[in-house]
């Protein structure tokens, strides 16, 4: 890239980050929605196009094949390139919205967020609780629940605010393409999936946060989101999209999840590209089913990465085959590899267990939820989140899918 490109690119991405903190003092949170908007378009082959590539893909390689960098000055470049890559092959690409099209209110503890668009206007709404106190408060926004599918006191007892992503506002869990409330305001993006829809919704929440400021008592730079199953893709892929997110909790999220595709197509009865819900994705995506998966020029590994280097915490449970979680097992660990580059593996981790109903977390895993929450939403930096807890799949070798991994020794 021309110097002069990057030299004024660094400003702009300098403007986009707040003070840190962790073992190398990076960022813990933006303030912008997508500090990498403003890296040119790649190159986006069509299928026949592409390449086969059995292994995960190097989230560290330049897409236009001039080599690879993992240095994190180069870390949102590398995210632009993602996220370009899967919104177009995957999901669409999620609407940009201008701050001038958004308006805000709050009413008796209710958010309302406007967002006006080519005359059209599509409104949210979602009620506040609060914790006891007068704030400011850290948030959670809960995927179609206050707190998503997890325990509330877990949140509102260590003093965080909840609000609901009602996410039927946007688009139904199984849309109607082009008859959906978000199609009124882009009606020439009517091929969009959910993934992209939702996490649009999840963004216009925090823009109406920001436009009524300290009126909501919540404070901007310590936002999670959360969310189960479906919901708990929801989450992650909004957490992935919007850098103003400090700490993303993917609960149960399975196939089209944080599980990388190439892997679950070995796997038995689980999510696959071919019998996924295509409500959710581009229906293009269907190319990509069975042998084809390897074509995919990205895989999910690297949407977990995209939250780098904030906060994630994914949880699995095992008594679910559906839910493919040795897939989810080898992307986490190829994820993790982008944080434990950048000297700061203990803002990922993972935690599998069994015995236990599908999105109801059992109380063995409350600590691990309860210290990522104390440590990235309430600044509890002495507490310990270098978890890495899947017992099951010790035996699994997910370094013959990740052959870019260095050994753990190295950064």
């Amino acid at each position: 890239m021309n110097k002069s490109i990057v030299a004024a690119l660094s400003v702009v991405l300098a403007g986009c980050s707040l003070s840190g903190g962790g073992a190398a003092d990076l960022p813990l949170v933006y303030e912008r929605e997508n500090c990498g908007d403003v890296f040119p378009e790649i190159n986006l082959p069509p299928f026949d196009s592409l390449p086969e590539e059995a292994c995960l893909p190097d989230p560290f390689l330049w897409a236009d094949g001039s080599g690879m960098s993992d240095e994190f000055s180069d870390w949102e470049r590398h995210r632009s390139e993602i996220l370009q890559r899967l919104w177009h092959y995957e999901t669409g690409r999620k609407p940009s919205v201008s701050q001038d099209s958004v308006e805000a209110r709050i009413v008796a503890d209710t958010l309302y967020v406007d967002i006006h668009e080519r005359g059209e206007l599509l409104t949210l709404k979602s009620p506040i609780r609060y914790p006891e106190g007068d704030g400011p408060f850290p948030l959670v926004i809960g995927m179609g629940f206050p707190t998503g599918s997890l325990p509330e006191n877990l949140f509102l007892d260590n003093g965080v605010v909840a609000i609901p992503f009602v996410f039927p506002q946007v688009m139904s869990h199984t849309q109607t393409r082009g008859d959906e409330p978000i199609n009124r305001l882009y009606p020439d993006n009517q091929d969009m999936g959910a993934y992209s829809a939702w996490p649009w919704g999840v963004s216009r929440l925090i823009d109406g946060l920001e436009k009524v400021a300290g009126e909501s008592r919540i404070d901007m730079k310590h936002i999670a989101v959360t969310g189960c199953s479906f919901a708990g893709k929801m989450a992650l892929f909004s957490g992935a999209m919007d850098e103003r997110i400090t700490l993303t909790i993917a609960q149960e999220p399975g196939g089209g999840g944080v599980n990388s595709w190439r892997v679950s197509e070995t796997l038995g009865n689980v999510e696959r590209i071919h019998n996924t819900n295509y409500a959710w994705f581009l229906e293009s995506m269907k190319q990509f089913s069975d042998s084809n998966v390897n074509r995919l020029p990205i895989d999910h590994h690297e949407v977990a990465a995209l939250i780098a280097p904030r906060a994630l915490l994914i949880l699995g449970n095992t008594d679910y085959e559906w839910l493919a979680d040795e897939s989810g097992y080898v992307s986490a660990n190829a994820a993790r590899e982008v944080w434990k580059r950048f000297g700061i593996a203990e803002r990922m981790g993972y935690s599998i267990e069994g015995n236990h109903m599908h999105c109801q977390l059992p109380e063995s895993q409350y600590p691990e939820v309860e210290a990522f929450i104390k440590r990235y939403l309430l600044d509890a930096d002495t507490i310990d989140t270098n978890v890495t807890k899947a017992p099951m799949f010790d035996r699994v070798d997910w370094r013959k899918w990740v052959p870019w991994a260095k050994p753990d020794n190295q950064k």
